[in-house]
């Protein structure tokens, strides 16, 4: 298939991009995207969430008779939405995301297809400009994309956001800390630095623009406030009742066979810190314990998400769990596994989770973390309700800066993380 590519970017880049290309033949540089969107048969809108309005709006009446038009972001519902709104109607419509970073080869990875509004023919179409990705096509519509990925990206995400503007508001570098060295913690710390060395609008598009993800970040915050307040209350017997209650709904016996992590021991070799863990006091965990309670208030089962249990036929509820198996493994092999795993490690722990409920109850060493943890979870999600795509940029910016000088490192140690996290799952499924 023999295809010719009609780009565009912002008009100050115009200049270095042509030359940048000029040595393609088929790809022409063009100075904005009315251009574009006049002699294109796809056009794809590779924009922030936040900006796809405005652009679509700005462009979309352009588009050529017949053309088939999608977008990439990492939230379909307002893309759609202004597709729907700005779009002529003889114009189709067919939206992609490729669940994978950019630095991850799209062989074999899922890469999710919705024909919102357009003919089988335009689909096959489509499907043959994405041919040379060799990537595992997946075909649902965009309000079950958005939902899976709430499920399996929102809370985590708002997770490690607080956990590094704790560390800021406390003035900490964690692995400085003996407190904060082993397996566990890295993770933590490792892939806090990995989000605050990305762009901001990467995680705000999905936090805010997603109304699953929205709901959620909401609960995770209510849930790190309630179990730390039992914590403060020293109310033993109720904080080890719910948690292990909420342990008990979401990792069920039928989960048992699910091995996605590395132990904590192996995790040692990926550490920021010079410490050793023997070194370190017992922690508390407040930010798992609270992602599992989160989870069971809202009746999330990692392995099998929500979305499954809605009644459908028995086709569709096949061809949900084998979109919702490839869309969760292409997940699972990022911040999601990691951070599904290390949870999975603690409650199917015994001996650890309880040590971690006595520690909540009996230490102090980490109450004053705890506190600055909460604070920035309710504030994410106060951040994210109200739709502030400007507080969520200042808020990410000011703790990116505070962690910027180790960035190359993390990144590494983080990168060498997942890879290993994926060879291991990888070996261990086929």
């Amino acid at each position: 298939m023999s295809l010719r590519i009609n780009a565009c970017d912002k008009p100050e880049n115009y200049d270095p991009l042509r030359l940048e290309f000029a040595s393609q033949r088929r790809v022409e540089i063009l100075p904005n995207g009315h251009l574009v969107s006049r002699i294109s048969d796809y056009i794809i809108y590779s924009v922030e969430a936040a900006a796809i309005e405005k652009i679509v709006a700005q462009y979309g009446p352009s588009t050529q008779v017949g053309a088939i038009v999608g977008g990439q972001t990492s939230c379909k519902a307002p893309e759609l939405a202004a597709f729907d709104k700005y779009l002529p109607l003889d114009v189709e419509i067919i939206s992609c995301h490729s669940l994978h970073g950019p630095n991850v080869n799209p062989r074999g990875q899922p890469l999710v297809l919705i024909q919102h509004r357009a003919s089988d023919k335009s689909l096959k179409f489509v499907e043959q400009v994405f041919s040379s990705f060799e990537s595992k096509y997946v075909y649902i519509s965009g309000a079950m994309h958005d939902r899976i990925t709430a499920d399996t990206q929102a809370v985590t995400h708002a997770a490690f956001l607080s956990m590094g503007t704790a560390w800021q508001a406390n003035n900490q570098f964690p692995w400085e800390y003996s407190r904060w060295v082993g397996g566990l913690e890295n993770v933590k710390i490792n892939i806090t630095l990995r989000i605050y060395s990305s762009k901001w609008h990467v995680y705000a598009g999905l936090a805010i623009l997603n109304p699953s993800a929205k709901e959620q970040i909401k609960q995770y915050a209510q849930s790190v406030t309630d179990l730390y307040k039992l914590m403060l209350e020293g109310n033993r017997e109720e904080l080890k009742r719910r948690v292990k209650t909420a342990g008990a709904a979401v990792f069920k016996p039928d989960t048992e066979g699910h091995d996605l992590l590395l132990r904590d021991e192996v995790l040692d070799r990926f550490s920021l810190s010079k410490g050793s863990r023997e070194e370190a006091p017992p922690n508390n965990h407040l930010s798992l314990l609270a992602i599992v309670d989160c989870w069971s208030k809202l009746d999330i089962v990692p392995y099998d998400h929500m979305i499954c249990s809605t009644p459908v036929s028995a086709f569709l509820y096949h061809r949900l769990r084998l979109c919702i198996r490839l869309l969760s493994r292409a997940f699972l092999t990022k911040l999601f596994r990691l951070w599904l795993g290390v949870t999975e490690y603690l409650f199917r722990n015994p001996n650890l989770l309880e040590e971690a409920l006595d520690t909540a109850i009996d230490d102090q060493t980490f109450r004053s973390d705890d506190l600055e943890f909460t604070f920035a979870a309710r504030a994410w999600s106060d951040c994210i309700s109200f739709g502030d795509f400007e507080s969520y940029r200042d808020r990410f910016e000011r703790t990116q800066r505070y962690f910027a000088p180790r960035f190359p490192e993390a990144v590494r140690l983080g990168n060498e993380m997942m890879k290993t996290i994926l060879e291991k799952t990888t070996t261990e499924s086929a």
